[in-house]
Order: structure tokens, then C-alpha cells, then sequence
């Protein structure tokens, strides 16, 4: 817990989760730098962790392989943990991800989460093209995956496995913390029956938090790796010195979520744009349900609604998601938070 919480308010880790957003007008390359400096003041502004997405032929987003930018950015860090919120298991090998996962934990000793999802994080074609196969599309076998990644973690394979013989190296660094992500129940009752922890993606999901972050408290199985559950709530936020100038940055991203939604994906639109557009009666619908998932407004707004929503859930953490067009707004946002939050910020420089 940051020290400094339970003066201002509920005692509550607050992290940060970067989709790298790409503008209208910009370059990856751009996106990228921009990305790193998140990262420099998130670490500076005392965020307990930073996560990185898996999405692929998403024109807006630039986060199709978290390992590359934990590597990118723990170099500029000196303290926050850096993890992949998360690995989407089906796209990859279980070897690979133990192999990458567990080499970042050796260059960035204790600083490495690894957070596994089942969702392909693309849409149908793009996941058949990742997968090379139309068999593994449409394979029901996460839990198989998922206990091979754990076995190649802590060499449990059973001795008549053929993949015993098979080290995940380097094989003197131990698998990173693991979280189950999720966006129903299923991650969560998964989550809980093995001890782990719980990401819940609040910042996208239709449905409510309220019954996947229950039902991973009260089912946690105390017999695996953590001894008490760990639950964090991923939310979109979008924080400002003005409620004006809070909507106006969180505007691009509901345009750019209509888009999405109605088959139009392209670059995150400008928030002048994004406040010219007039919307269809067709997206209304759209507009009014991410409207709802948007946490929009000034410091003392932004907290009392987070509050209110980890209280409800009995979050642990709270994970902040600022996607935005405007690099400096965005981290402008999470200073904001992390003020009102009282977290304790340090002089450190990578």
C-alpha cells in the first residue's frame, strides 16, 4: 500500500496500464517515446506497477508484444514493477512465454509480473493468422496451456512427461507473479481456485466488476501460491485541473471506441475531432455504454469515484488506464491521481 493513501482517503495501490496509443498524425516511433516517458513519471510518481496489453491489427494501438516493451522501458525505471497485463496464452507456445517472461525476471530481478489471458486480443482472422492453425483457433485448451506454463515455472512436469526433459531457461530465475485476467467469472473462479492473483478489466468490460471480484475473494483457495488474494481493477480514467478539459481528453478515445465497435478502426482521433463528431442515433448506444466505464473529471471527482467503485468491488489495486491522444494530458492525468492519491514520490532516475 502507498504510505500516503490513508490520509486523503481508502488505502488503495493505484497502477498504471498503457495501451500505447497511436494519433492521428503520429508515428510508432512517436507513440514509443512517448510511452517510455510515461513510463519515467509513473515510476517517479510512486505507481506501484506498470502493465503492458497484447492486441494485434488494432490501428489505434501499439502494444502487440508487452515482453518487448517491458525491456524497452525497465532500463529508463528504477522501482515500479513492469508486467504484461497480459500474455493472451492461446496466441503463443507455453515454452515461449516461460522463456521470455522468466529472462526478464533475470535482467529485472523482482520487478516482473505476468499476467495470462484467454481472449485472442484481435478479432477472428488476425487470431487464425497468429496461430497458424484453424485447429488451435478453435481449441478449448487455456488450462492445459496454462499448467504447462506453471510446469516449465517450477519444473512440476509429471515423470512420464515428454516435455520434462525440456528446461525453460534461464532455469536459475523463477516465473514472475502470476495473475489470471478476466473480464467475466470465469477468470476470477480460475484465479481464486489457484491462489493467484486477479486482474478484472473494468476499463473495457460491459459487465459489472462487482460479481467476478466477489467471487475471486470469497473462493480463494489459500492453498496455492498467494497466501491471501490479491485482487486489482483495471479502470478508464481520465483526470484534469478541469471537468472541461478532463472530457475534452477523454473524448478521442469514445470516438475511437465507436469506430472500433461499428468496423471503422483507425488512428486515435484528435480531441478536436473527437468533439466535432455529432454521433448517429446508430452509435448512441455505444457512446452511452463506454460513457459508463469512463471515470472523467477533476482530482477530488476522479477519487471519490474510484473510491467508491474499489470499497464495492474490495479491490487491492486499482489499475488507472488513460488512453489518450494528447501525450502530455495523459501524463499530466496520472500526476493528478497519483497527487490526490497522496503516493509517494521519489527523485529517482534510471
Amino acid at each position: 500500500m502507498s504510505p500516503g493513501n490513508k490520509e486523503q482517503g481508502l488505502a488503495l495501490s493505484i497502477s498504471a496500464l498503457d495501451l500505447v496509443p497511436l494519433g492521428q498524425g503520429g508515428t510508432s516511433v512517436a507513440a514509443l517515446r512517448n510511452a517510455a516517458e510515461l513510463a519515467r513519471a509513473v515510476d517517479r510518481l510512486g505507481y506501484t506497477r506498470l502493465w503492458y496489453a497484447e492486441h494485434h491489427n488494432m490501428p489505434g494501438i501499439a502494444t502487440t508484444t508487452p515482453e518487448i516493451l517491458i525491456a524497452y522501458v525497465g532500463s529508463m525505471t528504477t522501482r515500479i514493477r513492469l508486467g504484461a497485463g497480459g500474455v493472451m496464452l492461446p496466441n503463443h507456445s507455453p515454452l515461449k512465454v516461460a522463456e521470455s517472461y522468466k529472462l526478464l525476471e533475470a535482467i529485472y530481478p523482482g520487478r516482473i509480473d505476468l499476467g495470462i489471458g484467454r481472449a485472442p486480443g484481435t478479432d477472428g482472422l488476425t487470431a487464425l493468422a497468429l496461430r497458424r492453425s484453424r485447429e488451435a483457433l478453435v481449441a478449448d485448451d487455456f488450462l492445459n496451456q496454462l499448467g504447462e506454463l506453471i510446469a516449465w515455472g517450477n519444473g512440476s512436469f509429471p515423470a512420464d512427461h515428454p516435455f520434462r526433459a525440456i528446461l525453460a531457461m534461464p532455469d536459475d530465475r523463477p516465473l514472475p507473479p502470476l495473475y489470471i485476467l478476466g473480464s467475466s467469472d470465469y477468470g476470477a473462479k480460475l484465479a481464486a481456485e489457484m491462489g493467484v492473483g486477479f486482474a478484472f478489466a473494468g476499463h473495457f468490460s460491459q459487465d459489472s466488476p462487482d460479481p467476478p471480484m466477489h467471487a475471486y475473494r470469497t473462493g480463494f483457495s489459500t492453498n496455492g501460491v498467494l497466501d491471501k488474494p490479491h485482487a486489482i481493477l483495471a479502470l478508464s480514467v481520465y483526470c484534469a485541473d478541469t471537468e472541461q478539459a478532463a472530457q475534452r481528453l477523454a473524448s478521442s478515445v469514445l470516438l475511437s471506441f465507436v469506430q472500433l465497435r461499428t468496423g471503422r478502426p483507425g488512428r486515435m482521433p484528435s480531441p478536436e475531432d473527437a468533439m466535432a463528431h455529432v454521433f448517429t442515433p446508430e452509435e448512441q448506444p455505444l457512446v452511452a455504454a463506454y460513457r459508463r466505464l469512463q471515470i472523467v473529471g477533476t482530482p477530488d471527482q476522479v477519487r471519490a469515484r474510484i473510491e467508491e467503485i474499489a470499497t464495492r468491488t474490495r479491490a487491492d489495486e486499482v489499475m488507472i488506464a488513460t488512453h489518450a491522444y494528447d501525450p502530455a494530458a495523459r501524463v499530466r492525468s496520472y500526476e493528478l491521481v497519483a497527487q490526490v492519491f497522496g503516493l509517494p514520490e521519489t527523485s529517482m532516475t534510471a
